[in-house]
């Protein structure tokens, strides 16, 4: 039987490994396929065989760094597929991976490729932003009980412990700071309000607060 033609050959999967190693490293914004083909053992004529060109590859490389980033949503997700585990427990846990000195490298890849999807909307980096908005909504979603999760104030919630998220990243990025912005994260996380009959502790609830 023939092989599916949209299913990666070894030697494709193996170079976008590759690929994707070189790129944590140096970052995409100055990617040239000479010395990233030369880092990896190829030649550019072979990476543009298999990835049809450069904004072929940076898309390549751009799903494979939402792989990475999908994993931690997939365990925060099974974590709520029996009771929901709570927007302040689950934004716990994520800040727990985000701040975590291991992920640093993937998060600045993120950061970056965030960035360029806003300011080249039209290139390869089309619609990141937007879809890595939408996954992590999705998952915070599936923390919250459903009748808060059915809300608007719910959307609301969850939003502002995304917005907290991003910026504390940002923070943490630049300088480094863990001990300050993980207790600034905490700090909101207090005050984060929470739906009448969430079950949460701590914060107000969305009726008597606004946001």
């Amino acid at each position: 039987m023939s092989q599916d033609p949209t299913t990666p050959s070894p030697r494709q999967v193996e170079l976008l490994e590759a690929a994707y190693r070189y790129v944590l490293e140096h970052g995409l914004a100055d990617l040239s396929l000479r010395p990233l083909a030369a880092a990896i053992g190829s030649s550019p004529r072979v990476l543009m065989f298999l990835f049809g060109n450069k904004d072929g590859l940076v898309r390549a490389l751009l799903a494979r760094a939402r792989t990475d980033e999908l994993a931690i949503l997939d365990r925060l997700g099974q974590a709520s597929r029996g009771a929901p585990i709570g927007l302040v427990p689950a934004v716990e846990q994520v800040w727990a991976w985000l701040a975590a000195d291991e992920h640093r490298r993937l998060l600045r890849l993120w950061v970056e490729a965030y960035a360029r999807s806003l300011v080249e909307p039209d290139g390869a980096w089309a619609g990141f932003a937007r879809a890595t908005v939408h996954d992590w909504l999705a998952v915070l979603a599936a923390c919250q009980p459903p009748p808060e999760r059915n809300s608007e104030a719910g959307a609301i919630g969850r939003t502002l412990a995304l917005a907290v998220l991003r910026g504390a990243l940002l923070d943490l990025l630049a300088t480094g700071d863990r001990h300050r912005v993980t207790a600034a994260v905490r700090h909101q996380l207090a005050l984060l309000p929470h739906p009448r009959g969430s079950g949460e502790h701590g914060g107000s609830r969305y009726s008597q607060n606004k946001i």
